[in-house]
């Protein structure tokens, strides 16, 4: 194990995973995150409430996401399961409390199936159980414009990238649009070749509804009521599939809810994992 900049370290699974620790006696929380994003981007606003309640808080960049290890050849879903299982075995603190956001909700729920021990609680934002046309089709067209070689003027994909994600009353609000445009503008994602691999998990997606029928683990699933990337019908119908889910739904939130509207999803957090 070492140090690099604020992460640990950690040789997990074959691959090298960096994970964020706030250390502490309290209950652990394991908080994966979606698709292309780093684990610092919890730090934002949930890792605070979670520490601020007494839980001790571990984020970590999936494989694809430097400084953990990119795995640009490709790798499943099944991969970072792996690799969550792993991370919960090495800090020897489990079962944990789960918290995934999208490709991280999908995780997450995978694990709960694949290795409930490790799982005391889950907590699913803006997730999904199945693919879709739509989904298939921007999967298909992220995929493109990087085998292509294809850069998006700054301006026009930080536009794209706000109406993908953020709510119409968020993007209603000019100074509010101002202020979230120039924030991607300025902090765009990287399409890395390790982000690219995890594109390559969309391609071929498939139903996974009826086998989270299987799902034992205490569930909470929430979706973003503006959620034009996973839209909140999905959220619902993997809720509806796990057996005794608990669903809520934040409104004015898009795919980025927990950014716009981090109070109520933290509270829906918080209220859930004083229960389990």
């Amino acid at each position: 194990m070492s140090r690099h900049a604020a992460s640990t370290l950690a040789e997990l699974n074959g691959i090298t995973l960096a994970y964020d620790d706030s250390g502490g006696a309290g209950d652990l929380v394991v908080m994966v995150m979606g698709t292309g994003s780093p684990g610092r981007v919890w730090k934002a606003n949930q890792t605070p409430a979670l520490i601020g309640a007494g839980y001790r808080t571990v984020t970590f960049d999936n494989r694809g996401i430097a400084p953990s290890s990119e795995c640009a050849e490709g790798f499943t879903l099944d991969d970072m399961v792996a690799d969550t299982a792993a991370l919960i075995e090495h800090l020897n603190a489990g079962p944990a409390h789960v918290i995934g956001t999208s490709l991280g909700g999908r995780i997450t729920q995978e694990l709960a199936l694949a290795r409930p021990e490790l799982v005391r609680s889950a907590s699913l934002l803006a997730t999904y159980g199945r693919p879709t046309p739509l989904l298939a089709a921007h999967g298909a067209g992220e995929r493109a414009l990087y085998d292509q070689g294809i850069e998006l003027p700054s301006e026009f994909a930080a536009s794209i990238t706000a109406h993908m994600n953020l709510s119409p009353h968020t993007l209603a609000e000019d100074r509010a649009a101002r202020d979230w445009l120039d924030i991607i503008k300025f902090s765009p994602q990287t399409v890395t070749p390790g982000v690219r691999a995890q594109f390559g998990l969309h391609d071929g997606e498939t139903d996974r509804l009826d086998a989270y029928r299987q799902i034992t683990r205490p569930t909470l699933v929430v979706g973003f009521a503006d959620d034009r990337t996973l839209p909140e019908f999905l959220a619902r119908e993997v809720a509806d599939a796990i057996p005794g889910a608990e669903y809520a739904v934040v409104q004015k939130a898009g795919h980025f809810g927990y950014l716009e509207q981090p109070d109520r999803v933290n509270e829906l957090l918080l209220e859930f994992l004083a229960r389990h």
